[in-house]
């Protein structure tokens, strides 16, 4: 009869999907949270730039509004740059 150990199903997997698999356990929904940063991130973009370009062409841009969108902006940047993969 075989030993305990050569039933372990750990030797079966590849090394990658192991690191992959073990990273992922580390840092749940990653890319589902980096999708979402970077989505609402170009959402802010997009608001920065119609608001530029509303301010370009001569008709008043809310202070307030400005203020929201550099916030959001800043913070959905922020998210997404410290949500990167630091192992590489």
């Amino acid at each position: 009869m075989g030993s305990r150990q050569d039933d372990s199903p750990s030797r079966d997997l590849d090394p990658a999907l192991r690191q992959r698999l073990l990273t992922e356990l580390r840092t749940p929904w990653r890319g589902l949270r980096r999708a979402l940063w970077f989505a609402l991130l170009a959402s802010a973009s997009l608001g920065l730039a119609t608001m530029a370009l509303r301010g370009a062409s001569g008709e008043g841009v809310a202070s307030v509004d400005l203020l929201i969108q550099i916030g959001a902006f800043a913070i959905f940047a922020t998210l997404l740059w410290f949500d990167r993969n630091h192992g590489g």
